[in-house]
Formats: C-alpha cells, structure tokens, sequence
C-alpha cells in the first residue's frame, strides 16, 4: 500500500493563504438593473437586520437621492461624516476613507461601488475604498446597477483588444473578492 505525501511547503502556502482570508472582510454587493429600484433601500433594510444581531454597523455613505423612505432608513445607523472636497468650484461631498478605518466597524456601507471619486480624494474609484476597507477586514455592503456589468459584456468580448472604464475594474474586484 503507497501512502501519499503532501508537499509541506504546499501546506504552509494553503494555510497562510486561508489566514489571510479570513482576516479579510466580506464583500455583498445589492444588484440592481437601474437607478432607482430599490438597490440602497434594501442594503439599509440588510444593514438593520444585522444590527438587530449585534453587528458594528456604520453607514460610510449611503446617497438617498432624497427619498424620504430610503433618507427614514438611516435612522438608527451610526452616520460618518462625508469628506468636503472642493472640486471644479463646487464642494462635493466624498466618502471619507480615513474616517471609516479609523471607525473600524464589523460592516460598512458604502454606496455606488460604480462611483469615480472627486480628484483629491484618496483612491480616485469607489471600488478602490472598498478594497481597502475589506483588505482592513470590515465588511461591505454596496451597490450597483446592472448597466456598470453590461458594459462589461462589449468590453470583454473577445474581439474587443481595450478594456477601459470602470467596468473592467468591477469585474476585477468582482473576481478577486469572495463573494458572500
């Protein structure tokens, strides 16, 4: 009878590569087929669920688009203040990156993962905030609709030679996040 041998530096590989993982945070993104279906009222009515469980939750950004339902649902979060940064004469509020890992909560909210920040801000795309919030080891809930993915389907196409935009950027964090 042969008996077989795990390679044991094979071993160790799989094992830091499982720790690391697991010291990283989770990513769920709320799919939405266009501006307006419900994508950001239901990660607030998610992000409540998981308080009432007894997740940290703080909501990092979260754009209501004024409507009041969705605005009524941050209510008992935790809100960070927005980062104002002065841009094309306008004062634009950003999320602010710096805040939030200080804050470290166990799950942040953070809209429109499709969003290109302000020039000035730390990353210059949402999705780059993120990755560095899960890569921190807080959880993210997000959104995004339909249209950032379809974009992805011509760009991807095999006769296509450039990838540009965010779209392609989406599908990389996509593929490079564990998805729960």
């Amino acid at each position: 009878m042969s008996e077989s041998r795990h390679n044991p530096d094979q071993l160790l590989k799989e094992i830091q590569a499982d720790e690391e993982n697991r010291n990283k945070g989770h990513l769920k993104i709320f799919f939405g087929y266009a501006a307006g279906v419900g994508k950001t009222y239901a990660m607030l009515e998610a992000a409540h669920m998981e308080k009432q469980q007894g997740i940290d939750v703080v909501a990092g950004y979260v754009e209501t688009h004024a409507r009041p339902k969705t605005a009524a649902l941050l209510n008992g979060l935790e809100v960070l203040p927005t980062r104002e940064v002065f841009y094309n004469g306008m004062i634009l509020d950003e999320f602010d990156i710096g805040m939030a890992l200080k804050r470290k909560p166990q799950l942040i909210l953070v809209d429109e993962l499709a969003h290109t920040n302000a020039e000035g801000c730390r990353h210059a795309k949402r999705y780059q905030d993120i990755k560095e919030l899960l890569n921190a080891g807080i959880d993210v809930y997000t959104t995004v609709n339909v249209q950032h993915i379809e974009s992805l389907v011509i760009q991807l196409h095999p006769l296509r030679k450039l990838l540009y935009g965010n779209a392609s950027r989406i599908l990389f964090l996509i593929m490079q996040i564990r998805l729960n």
